[in-house]
């Protein structure tokens, strides 16, 4: 058998595999040379080596809370909605008694006695109003419980003898929350108090569902939004935060992620495995540089960095030197990172020879079925 054909071929196959060897990505010196080459919104990516404490960042801190604080108002302030009980007290003639008012022993005479008539239930319509017979209608929303009783007496008292009102409040509308979400007891939630902090609230509704590290509160207030961890209200970060009547909240399953690239153990967006991480955790969680096509001296952790997270940032790790071990330990990882393990450049040696490999592996078989042939 005439082995020039296949090695022609071979070796035109050969010169083209060399420029196509396969790669789980590129090499450190790739990274860092297109890094300092690139624009990524209009901004210079800076490269950081991770080489002492002033390379370590902060840790990230709680969201700043930027919702309005209100003075928190009357726990029995009178909202739109709510459903209002009234109950009239006369002594003597009584407008509300019918026929009652008369003695039972003596014709003509006054029942000194007290009548008490309670109103069908009331509730406050759109405008804050609600309708008393012989009164009319009346202004109470942003009024306390007290003030409407006062109101209401007023427009007795020229019709009856020293009317006395006790106002009480069968549904509340105003004064409360909607909470939703991962929540025991979902729904709405009545304020006793007008000073119940965000941790207070969710215990009331029952506590929440899953692990906090998981958990994202979502808050409305008015025009207003505000995304808070749960973790971190449950730490104590807001505990001057207070709800207030009608706040929406909200709990989303919105677990901390980053993803992970390149030559390691594997390929994927990752959870954290618990509220606070550090890169050591995060590259052992992700399995590391990978033994055959990995290089440790090319660990990389991509972000956006500045006041405003605009400034795209590389930080890069060689795990080949004992201090950026412990350096990496201080490193505190941030939810939507990227960890990037560059391709070893020594590596590309070895996938020449598999390549090779593969390549020769036909005619090899080829040779040795011609020779049993001719044997």
């Amino acid at each position: 058998m005439k082995l020039k054909p296949f090695l022609s071929i071979f070796v035109l196959v050969l010169l083209g595999a060399c420029s196509t060897l396969p790669s789980s990505g590129p090499t450190g010196s790739q990274i860092t040379d297109t890094a300092l080459q690139a624009q990524v919104d209009g901004a210079t990516i800076e490269i950081v080596p991770v080489e002492s404490v002033v390379d370590v960042p902060p840790a990230a801190a709680p969201a700043a809370w930027e919702l309005p604080d209100y003075d928190p108002p009357p726990s029995d302030m009178i909202g739109p909605g709510d459903v209002l009980s009234v109950t009239i007290f006369e002594a003597g003639v009584a407008l509300f008694g019918g026929s009652g008012q008369l003695a039972a022993n003596g014709a003509g005479g006054f029942d000194p006695s007290v009548r008490a008539q309670t109103l069908p239930p009331r509730r406050v319509d759109d405008n804050g109003m609600i309708d008393i017979p012989y009164v009319g209608a009346i202004q109470v929303v942003g009024n306390t419980v007290a003030d409407v009783q006062t109101k209401i007496r007023d427009g007795l008292r020229s019709l009856s003898q020293d009317p006395q009102v006790l106002v009480g409040r069968e549904e509340v509308i105003g004064n409360s929350i909607i909470i939703a979400g991962e929540v025991a007891r979902p729904g709405r939630l009545v304020l006793q108090t007008n000073r119940e902090t965000m941790s207070d609230v969710i215990a009331l509704a029952g506590g929440y569902r899953g692990e906090a590290k998981d958990l994202t509160l979502l808050i409305e207030r008015g025009d207003d939004l505000a995304r808070l961890r749960l973790s971190d209200v449950l730490a104590g970060s807001y505990e001057r935060v207070r709800a207030y009547p009608g706040d929406r909240i909200t709990i989303l399953d919105e677990p901390m992620l980053y993803s992970v690239l390149g030559a390691s153990g594997r390929v994927q967006q990752m959870p954290f495995v618990r509220e606070r991480m550090n890169i050591i955790e995060a590259i052992a969680a992700a399995g590391g540089p990978n033994g055959d096509t990995g290089d440790p001296k090319a660990v990389f952790l991509f972000r956006y960095t500045g006041p405003n997270q605009t400034q795209p940032t590389v930080y890069h790790f060689n795990l080949m030197q004992a201090p950026t071990i412990f350096l990496a330990q201080r490193f505190a990882l941030r939810d939507d990172d990227i960890l990037y393990f560059g391709n070893s450049e020594s590596n590309q040696p070895r996938k020449l020879i598999q390549t090779i490999g593969q390549l020769f592996s036909p005619i090899v078989t080829a040779t040795a079925v011609a020779n049993n042939v001719n044997n």
